[in-house]
């Protein structure tokens, strides 16, 4: 499985160590995936059709929200396909062709989410700080180009960033101790020192677009405080509450993850935090936006009566 290039290994083949766990189990979490894949499709689906459908969420929030919305279904559906065709009997292998690919857009999406989920922050800084400028800041025009920005950078970075990390020589093993080809374990098998490769995924995918949402809450924060009344400050942080909910869950397990990557620590906790960002978190998203919005609510009990009244 390894091609020599002069000094360099080119493995033609990764195998996918994934769980450590009985075939049994393997189905068990099968079924696990399979349903966290559903519902997030069904749930982020639900989010799109619903504020296209209804006219009063045809604001910038809900723009943006469409966006993370079909980013989320692009991101799960990069790994999950995969991960649940590695749990069933048969060939635990990827080409280093196909795990190239696989990162390329598994990372392309993830840091196209992290500098959404900042152009966000944004509209919430505007919505609360500045709100008479609100309609002019954040024209239809704008809009468009922060979430054209947000997928046209995390397509440029992680192509540069992918073609970085896929030029290394791999050369300690061509067996990756997880269940897709992630940074971090593929890192592990490369010649030398991966410091600045590692770097570069840190700062570039995480660390700007979160500062940028930091000095923005920040800045909303200050602006909630100055509010006198107690109802007036409640008002203004729950339209930012289930975004910052997002951010921290996202963000949370993503900084642990990437953060330190040349710490040793347990394969299994590695797993788990992946876990966490492919599977659970973009299938919490909706969720969280649902439950915690009253205008999603509105809207959705809106079309339910609509359609009752047609039958």
């Amino acid at each position: 499985m390894l091609n020599w290039s002069g000094n360099h290994t080119v493995p033609t083949k990764f195998i996918l160590l994934g769980f450590s766990i009985l075939p049994r189990q393997k189905y068990l979490l099968f079924s696990v995936f399979l349903s966290a894949y559903l519902i997030t499709l069904a749930g982020n689906l639900f989010i799109i059709v619903l504020s296209l459908a209804d006219p009063a969420l045809h604001i910038p929030m809900y723009f943006f929200l469409r966006n993370l919305s079909f980013l989320e279904i692009c991101y799960t559906s990069v790994n999950i396909p995969k991960i649940l065709a590695n749990l069933l009997p048969g060939d635990q292998t990827i080409s280093f062709i196909g795990c190239a690919v696989q990162n390329f857009f598994f990372f392309f999406l993830a840091g196209s989410e992290c500098i959404l989920l900042a152009s966000m922050a944004y509209d919430c800084y505007v919505a609360i700080c500045k709100p008479l400028h609100y309609p002019v800041v954040m024209s239809r025009k704008v809009c468009t180009g922060l979430a054209a920005g947000s997928w046209l950078s995390g397509l440029l970075i992680f192509f540069g960033l992918t073609v970085m990390v896929f030029t290394l020589a791999f050369c300690h093993s061509h067996e990756i101790n997880h269940f897709f080809c992630d940074i971090p374990p593929l890192l592990k098998l490369a010649c030398g020192d991966t410091y600045c490769s590692e770097m570069a995924v840190f700062i570039m995918a995480l660390l700007v677009p979160f500062i940028f949402i930091i000095v923005s809450y920040v800045l909303i924060l200050s602006a909630i405080l100055q509010i006198a009344s107690s109802a007036g400050r409640q008002k203004a942080f729950s339209t930012c509450a289930s975004h910052l909910l997002v951010v921290s869950l996202y963000y949370g397990t993503i900084i642990i993850m990437y953060m330190t990557p040349s710490v040793e620590v347990s394969p299994g906790f590695h797993k788990a935090l992946s876990l966490m960002y492919t599977a659970v978190t973009p299938m919490f998203n909706p969720i969280i936006y649902s439950l915690r919005n009253k205008e999603v609510k509105g809207a959705f009990w809106k079309v339910v009566m609509q359609n009752l009244g047609m039958i």
